[in-house]
């Protein structure tokens, strides 16, 4: 798995701290960025981000890159309505001569697991070269494709959609792909923006944990986890 950040919108919080500001300010938005030092940016930031004001959020947004995941993670992904996706297309682009598939760990550590998950990928690719060989569309063949199919994905998400993509996705009782690509993404805003995310993470990190009778058990190992996440 590669999760890059490709882009995100430049000086992400004092473009949120401006926002908070101007909605307690009659001053001019150029006279309000001229007077904003690094101090008001993070006093702002924390006073928003302590009350829960997270419309100031949506102003910016950040562009992730994400190879060598499978289709059961972007499926789950786009389920994200609040996001833009580009994802590599299985009808334009053909995997007759390179097909790649995603095998989880749990099966990568038992050899009798290993060696069905192999036979069954390399069966699979040998039917779909087949099929193109005999004129069928790739649109078409790759109806036979599995859920293991390695992926390529580019999304953008706003910093208040991101927030609650981690408090669902960083979960110890999120799928395990999703969650290992999640907890990268977070890496890397964290760098970009890291007094907006500086608490980001699963639900429990600033509260009870929302799982109820599903929690993982795991509540402080969890929240010093991501209190240390660099």
């Amino acid at each position: 798995m590669n999760v890059t950040l490709i882009e995100h919108t430049p000086n992400p919080e004092l473009t949120v701290a401006l926002a908070a500001r101007l909605c307690y300010s009659p001053t001019s938005i150029g006279e309000l960025r001229n007077k904003l030092e690094s101090t008001d940016i993070e006093k702002f930031l924390n006073k928003i981000m302590s009350l829960g004001h997270y419309s100031v959020l949506e102003h910016i947004s950040f562009t992730f890159g994400i190879e060598g995941i499978s289709r059961v993670t972007t499926h789950q992904l786009v389920r994200h309505r609040i996001a833009s996706f580009s994802q590599q297309s299985q009808r334009y682009v053909s995997h007759k001569d390179e097909f790649t598939s995603i095998m989880p760990d749990s099966i990568a550590e038992n050899a009798d697991a290993r060696q069905i998950f192999a036979f069954m990928s390399e069966t699979v690719h040998k039917a779909y070269a087949q099929l193109v060989e005999m004129g069928i569309p790739p649109e078409d063949a790759r109806y036979i494709l599995p859920n293991a199919t390695e992926s390529k994905i580019i999304m953008t998400m706003n910093a208040r959609e991101l927030l609650h993509f981690f408090a669902l996705r960083c979960c110890q009782r999120a799928q395990w792909e999703i969650r290992e690509m999640s907890i990268e993404m977070l890496r890397l805003v964290k760098k970009a923006a890291p007094i907006i995310f500086r608490e980001a993470g699963p639900g429990c990190v600033g509260g009870p944990c929302p799982e109820g009778q599903f929690c993982c058990g795991q509540t402080a190992e969890v929240r010093e986890f991501f209190a240390t996440l660099e």
